[in-house]
């Protein structure tokens, strides 16, 4: 008879999953076509406010300033309050100050602006990936996380294709009052159909979430997420802007250029979370292979001499690093009760956002001082701080609840686990 391990890989997502991942897919593709749009209309919001580059890299990163330190918090409210109300309050909340960039009018008010918008959008992460662990069983949760996440990726194609047009006809303004109203609906949804959790959802347990926070351990998962997002978000905040000013392409045409790379993130996000599952974490046998290609392509990006040359090795250097995505969160979320997920990936997400608060202005520095070609080869310290810790970082379950010094669980009967999986392999 196969394990209840080995069966938990194999397991398909039931209705109440499918719904789940469907809609916290809307929620995270309209969050990150947000946060896109701006790095499509900074060359127009350059141009109205005679912002430098760095400036220009500034108002992406105050965003992520914000988002960075309201990540541990909002997944302790999620903890607190309930991972679907925690959900719904960013929803509406983000969409608001998304409207409110379109009416910005001067560098002053649209930082502030940005920076309440990442309030709104920091509690989001945690919340929603709690969400996903009430409504999922262990082997089906980050495929189904992987399900959601590819989201970004896919806002990665929408973004240029919807934005682009409008920033092109109506100015950029008009994108930001666009979205925010799709938004709203996406809002309305979730609040309306996401579906309640598998068990009676709990407080979690008395200084358990300290425990989480506090931990090394989960630091050191949160710094690998850092790197991968260093080339994240330094490659969605300056490749349109290069395209656009070193290579004279239109806004529009540099949005379609982005479909490519876009669309092999969108499949390695999905391919990273089904290997996490089969893997059960081991996220070094996968972060450090990924890293390696991807940091090579980043150097051969960065010294491509043709805008094919250049397109073609940021699609291999984000799809290789699109693979560590959810393998970074992968024995965390296995290992940690449902109850405790919200600040685990708050934490994780956390790091990952101080990525975005580094990269937009330290590329930015060094397009000014030494030229685009500098600036992309910055990236690489991120592929490689990713890699160290994935060989740092505890490898499955047990060494992870040993490093947090957490209880095993309680064994699950042999009969109860064979007729659950028997129920959750059915197509």
């Amino acid at each position: 008879m196969a394990t209840s391990a080995s069966a938990s890989t194999r397991e398909r997502l039931d209705r109440s999953a499918k719904i789940t991942v469907g809609l916290l897919f809307a929620a995270w593709l309209i969050d990150y076509v947000d946060r896109l749009v701006i790095n499509l209309a900074l060359p127009s919001i350059g141009d109205e406010f005679d912002l430098s580059r760095t400036q220009q890299g500034i108002a992406v990163s105050v965003f992520f300033v914000a988002y960075a330190v309201c990540q541990i918090p909002g997944g302790m409210l999620a903890d607190r309050f309930g991972a679907k109300r925690v959900t719904c309050w960013a929803l509406l909340i983000w969409s608001v100050f998304t409207a409110l960039t379109g009416l910005a009018g001067s560098f002053a008010i649209l930082l502030v602006v940005r920076f309440l918008f990442g309030v709104a959008e920091g509690i989001f992460p945690g919340a929603s990936m709690k969400a996903v662990s009430e409504r999922t069983t262990p082997g089906q949760r980050m495929g189904a996380n992987g399900l959601v996440q590819s989201s970004n990726a896919v806002a990665a194609v929408v973004a240029p294709l919807v934005a682009a047009p409008l920033i092109a006809h109506f100015g950029w303004r008009s994108a930001f009052f666009s979205v925010a109203a799709v938004g709203v609906f996406v809002y309305a949804a979730v609040r309306l159909w996401l579906p309640e959790p598998r068990a009676a959802v709990t407080a979690p347990p008395a200084g358990g979430t300290g425990a989480v926070v506090r931990s090394g351990t989960m630091w050191a998962f949160a710094g690998m997420f850092f790197g991968y997002d260093i080339i994240v978000w330094g490659l969605n905040t300056w490749v349109p802007s290069y395209l656009n000013d070193e290579r004279g392409l239109s806004l529009t045409s540099a949005g379609a250029l982005a479909v490519l790379p876009a669309g092999a993130a969108t499949v390695a996000v999905i391919a990273g979370g089904r290997l996490a599952d089969r893997f059960e974490g081991h996220q070094r046998k996968i972060v450090v292979p990924a890293m390696t290609v991807s940091s090579l392509a980043l150097l051969l990006m960065a010294t491509a001499s043709g805008t094919v040359a250049f397109v073609a090795w940021m699609t291999v250097a984000i799809s290789a690093a699109s693979l560590s995505y959810m393998p970074i969160f992968a024995v965390p979320l296995r290992s940690l009760p449902p109850e405790l997920t919200g600040a685990a990936a708050g934490l994780i997400t956390f790091g990952g956002q101080l990525g975005g608060v580094v990269a937009p202005t330290a590329m930015g520095l060094l397009a000014d001082a030494a030229g685009f070609g500098a600036a992309f080869g910055f990236l690489v310290v991120g592929a490689v701080i990713a890699a160290v810790l994935a060989c740092l970082t505890p490898q499955d379950s047990v060494s992870f609840r040993r490093a947090l010094r957490l209880p095993e669980p309680l064994p699950v009967k042999t009969t109860d686990t064979a007729d659950t999986a028997e129920s959750e392999l059915t197509p």
